[in-house]
């Protein structure tokens, strides 16, 4: 099924769980599509099974706290998470036994932002230290640092090759992976008219436009190879200066982010046009917002965790 206007705005909450007791800070689909992954302020981590649509399995990170989890490079058995207690240190931990296989310690202060390569097993860190740490699964120690000159969110471009920080939530800097240590090859300025903090910055699967999500109830899409800007979105409610995690679809074609009213809010990014404003029924704001890459539904987040499926006349 190809992901258009109306598909979108036909979608529906399938099914809510209550597995939390605190908001749901991340959440990520396996790269086959077939399970989820949740992290929360409880210090829980919820596996998700899609196909069965329901809770596996709860796992604990009392004495770190959970934070930023993502799925590993083509494989569903283990996750990366950074800490948001005790310690700065982000873990490799095995799903399989809720056993720890590499620690990766450096930062000294918060990490941000958190992305995989999706291409092998390189990752990349951003902190509250001003670094941006590159990694690679097999050896505890950073394979590479670089200093943005300022606070940066960062990610990974979907071939790998080039990642992005967004700094000081006012410039674009581009890294080639391989000539990272000489600093960028590209930087684009694109300040907002509202102050806010940039919380999360994303590349669309097509490499061509980049997502900038904020506190303050603004988002906007560049173009990736100058920093031009395409579009900026508004109108969701996030009055008390939340950080609402935004995404693009799969097919780079839409934009989507939660807001603080519970509803999920989405724009074409060909036409600019907001095409569907979905009631998810969340109690809270929608901290985080996840499509999955493979099947034709997406997961939104408060303290509950609801998955959404197109209401259309096939199905």
């Amino acid at each position: 099924m190809k992901i258009t206007d109306s598909v979108l705005r036909s979608f529906r909450v399938a099914r809510t769980y209550r597995e939390n007791a605190q908001k749901i800070n991340c959440v990520d689909f396996s790269p086959n599509g077939e399970h989820a992954i949740s992290s929360s302020d409880d210090d829980c981590i919820v596996l998700y099974d899609i196909r069965e649509g329901k809770p596996e399995r709860t796992m604990f990170s009392k004495k770190y706290g959970v934070d930023l989890i993502h799925y590993t490079h083509g494989d569903a058995q283990t996750v990366v998470y950074s800490s948001n207690k005790l310690d700065d240190t982000i873990r490799y931990m095995s799903l399989t036994d809720n056993k720890f296989i590499r620690y990766f310690p450096g930062h000294t202060a918060r990490v941000i932002a958190l992305s995989m390569s999706p291409v092998d097993d390189t990752f990349i860190s951003g902190s509250l230290d001003e670094t941006i740490r590159i990694w690679d699964l097999r050896a505890p120690n950073c394979q590479g640092l670089t200093n943005p000159l300022g606070k940066p969110v960062c990610s990974f471009d979907p071939d790998g090759l080039i990642f992005a920080a967004g700094v000081e939530s006012q410039a674009i800097k581009l890294y080639d992976l391989r000539a990272f240590d000489k600093g960028p090859f590209a930087s684009f300025d694109t300040r907002f008219n509202r102050v806010c903090d940039w919380t999360g910055l994303k590349f669309s699967n097509d490499g061509k436009q980049i997502l900038i999500s904020t506190n303050g109830g603004v988002i906007r899409v560049l173009n990736a190879f100058n920093g031009s800007v395409l579009h900026t979105f508004s109108g969701y409610n996030n009055s008390k200066g939340i950080s609402l995690e935004a995404c693009f679809t799969p097919d780079s074609q839409f934009v989507m982010i939660g807001s603080e009213d519970g509803r999920v809010h989405v724009w074409s990014t060909e036409s600019g046009m907001k095409v569907a404003v979905l009631d998810g029924k969340h109690p809270g704001p929608i901290n985080t917002l996840q499509f999955n890459p493979r099947y034709m539904t997406f997961a939104s987040a408060c303290t509950n965790m609801t998955f959404w499926l197109p209401c259309t006349d096939d199905t």
